[in-house]
C-alpha cells in the first residue's frame, strides 16, 4: 500500500499523468546488469567486450558463451555496456557473477555515473557510495588510473561496498568509513570530480523496496532533505575549481530533489547547472517530462530561487556560458516514461580553473611507502608467480600489503576499510595472494593459470570450497572461468588446494 499522503502529492505533481504512474506499481520492475570493462582475459579482451550481446537489432539480444545463449540482454540507452535482462535469467546465480563479469545494478541508477564524465588519470570522490553499483561503474569508467575514494558513512554497508569494489577487480579504489565533514579535513579542493547519489526517502525505490514504503513519512522527507543540504556544503569544499559535481536521488519529492539544488546554489553562488543532453542520451526529442520542474516547489521557501546560470563545456552537457536556465535542466526519471525506476540528477560546475598538470596537496601529505625489508616476501612471490609488476606505491597495513592508487594521501586519522588494492597477507615468513588480487589481474599476468568452463560442474564445487585433481609444477594458480580469473588455488602432490574465500563460498 502506498502512503496516502505520497499519492495526494504525487496527484498534484502529474495531473493528467497520475493514472499512468499508478499502473506501473502493477508491473513488474526492470532489471538490469552491467558488463565489466575492467575485466581481462588472456588476450587483453574485456568482459564488456566478450560478452556484449551480438546483433543489437535483433529483437532478442543474446548474451554469449561460445555459441550457447546465457541472458537474454537489450541495451539500457544511458549507459556504456548497461543491459536489461530478463527475469528467468537469474544472472546472480551464474558463476561469471563471482568472477566480477558484470554488476546487478538497477537501470535508472546508472544514469548520474553517465553524467558524471569520469576519466582515467583523475581524482574522484563517490561520497555516498554503498553498496558500491556507482563506483564500480565510475571505475569502469576511469580504467584503473587516478584515484577513485568510495566513502560510506554506515560502517556495515561500508564493508559490503569494499566487497563489491573487490570482486569487480577495481584496483585504483580507497574505501573510507567517515562522514562527509571528516573527509573535507583531508581532501580541501582536492578532487576533480564527486558523485553525491544522497541519502534520501526512497519514493523511487517503492516498486522495487517495500521497505522503503514502509518507512516513508513527510517527516523524513524534511529530514533528508536536511541532510542533503549538509552533504552538498562538504562536496562543495572538495571540489577543485573548474570541477563537476553530480547529484542524484531515487525520490520523487521536490524538497529533496529541484529544492536541494535551488537552496545549494543560493548558499554556493560560485556553481552553475550544467546543460544535459537529454534528447542524446535517452534518446528522445527532448520531451519536457525528463525536465526537472521549479513549479513543483510552488509553495515551499524554494520559490524563491528564480534563474539560475548555466554552464557547459563537456561533451554531455552543453550551451553557452552564461546562459541563463531554469531547474528544467536538472533532469526527472519517471518509471511510466522509462523502463527503470524513479531518479533525479543534477550536473554542477563550479567556477574557475586550475593550472595545467596542478596536482592538490592533502595536509598529511603522501602516502608513505612500505620498506624494501617490508616487502622481501611479497617480492620474492611476485617473481616466483608473476609475470607484471602493477605500477604504483605499496604500503603495509599490520600484517596486510596494498597497493596504494595515485595521487592517494596519507589518511591517518580517517576510518579506512581499504586503502586500495589487496595485494595479500604476510604469514610466518611467507606471502600469501588475497583474493581481490585474483580478481584484479588477468591470466596473462600470472605464470600458472587453470580454466574452468561455467558449463562444467567443477567451477560450481571450486565456488563451493571444495579441492580436485591437478597436474603441472606446484606452487599458486590463478583459477579462471572461461578465460577470466576467479581466485586462487595451489597445487601440491596432485591436488589444487581450494583458495576460494570461505566466507564467500556457495553452492550454485
Amino acid at each position: 500500500m502506498l502512503p496516502e499522503l505520497f499519492l495526494k502529492r504525487m496527484q498534484e505533481m502529474l495531473g493528467d499523468e497520475y493514472e499512468a504512474f499508478l499502473q506501473v506499481y502493477e508491473q513488474e520492475k526492470y532489471q538490469a546488469l552491467r558488463l565489466n570493462g575492467l575485466k581481462k582475459n588472456n588476450d587483453g579482451d574485456s568482459a564488456a567486450k566478450v560478452l556484449a550481446p551480438r546483433g543489437e537489432a535483433c529483437e532478442e539480444p543474446l548474451f554469449f558463451h561460445g555459441e550457447k545463449s546465457v541472458f537474454h540482454l537489450k541495451s539500457v540507452p544511458w549507459a556504456k555496456d548497461g543491459y536489461y535482462y530478463e527475469k528467468e535469467d537469474m544472472p546472480g546465480r551464474h558463476p561469471y557473477h563471482e568472477a566480477g563479469l558484470y554488476y546487478i545494478q538497477e537501470p535508472s541508477a546508472m544514469a548520474p555515473v553517465t553524467l558524471l564524465e569520469a576519466s582515467p588519470g583523475e581524482r574522484v570522490l563517490d561520497l555516498c557510495a554503498a553498496p558500491g553499483g556507482k563506483s564500480t561503474q565510475i571505475a569502469a569508467a576511469m580504467q584503473g588510473e587516478g584515484l577513485l575514494v568510495s566513502n560510506e558513512i554506515h560502517s556495515a554497508r561500508a564493508r559490503i561496498l569494499s566487497e563489491n569494489i573487490e570482486r569487480m577487480g577495481v584496483r585504483n579504489a580507497c574505501v573510507t568509513n567517515e562522514t562527509p565533514r571528516r573527509l573535507t579535513q583531508v581532501f580541501p579542493q582536492f578532487f576533480d570530480r564527486i558523485l553525491v547519489d544522497a541519502p534520501c526517502s526512497g519514493e523511487g525505490m517503492f516498486r522495487k523496496n517495500e521497505e522503503a514504503c514502509e518507512e516513508w513519512s513527510l517527516e523524513n522527507v524534511k529530514l533528508c532533505a536536511d541532510r542533503q543540504d549538509e552533504i552538498l556544503d562538504c562536496a562543495a569544499q572538495m571540489l577543485l575549481p573548474g570541477g563537476r559535481l553530480v547529484y542524484s536521488t531515487c525520490t520523487f519529492a521536490p524538497e529533496e530533489n529541484e529544492g536541494s539544488i535551488s537552496r545549494f546554489l543560493k548558499r554556493h553562488p560560485d556553481f552553475s547547472v550544467a546543460v544535459i543532453h537529454k534528447d542524446r542520451l535517452f534518446h528522445t526529442a527532448g520531451k519536457a517530462y525528463l525536465d526537472g520542474r521549479r513549479e513543483y516547489l510552488e509553495g515551499s521557501e524554494e520559490a524563491g530561487a528564480d534563474d539560475v546560470q548555466v554552464k557547459a563545456n563537456t561533451d554531455l552537457c552543453g550551451g553557452a556560458s552564461g546562459e541563463t536556465m531554469r531547474l528544467s535542466e536538472t533532469l526527472r526519471l519517471w518509471p511510466h516514461h522509462i523502463q527503470g525506476e524513479g531518479h533525479y540528477a543534477a550536473v554542477l560546475e563550479k567556477e574557475g580553473f586550475v593550472p595545467d598538470n596542478y596536482l592538490p596537496a592533502s595536509p598529511g601529505g603522501p602516502v608513505k611507502e612500505a620498506s624494501r625489508k617490508d616487502l622481501e616476501e611479497f617480492t620474492a612471490f611476485c617473481k616466483e608467480f608473476l609475470n607484471v609488476e602493477l605500477p604504483g606505491k605499496h604500503i603495509k597495513f599490520g600484517e596486510h600489503i596494498y597497493l596504494a592508487p595515485e595521487y592517494m594521501p596519507d589518511l591517518q586519522g580517517l576510518k579506512v576499510v581499504r586503502p586500495g588494492l589487496h595485494m595479500g597477507t604476510m604469514k610466518k615468513n611467507r606471502f600469501e595472494p588475497s583474493h581481490a588480487l585474483a580478481l584484479a589481474i588477468a591470466p596473462m599476468d600470472v605464470k600458472n593459470v587453470w580454466n574452468l568452463s561455467s558449463e562444467d560442474d567443477a567451477v560450481k564445487a571450486y565456488l563451493n570450497g571444495q579441492t580436485f585433481a591437478a597436474s603441472g609444477e606446484k606452487g599458486w594458480y590463478l583459477i579462471c572461468v572461461d578465460g577470466f580469473s576467479l581466485g586462487w588455488g595451489k597445487l601440491a602432490g596432485g591436488i589444487m588446494k581450494n583458495h576460494y574465500p570461505k566466507g564467500l563460498r556457495k553452492s550454485l
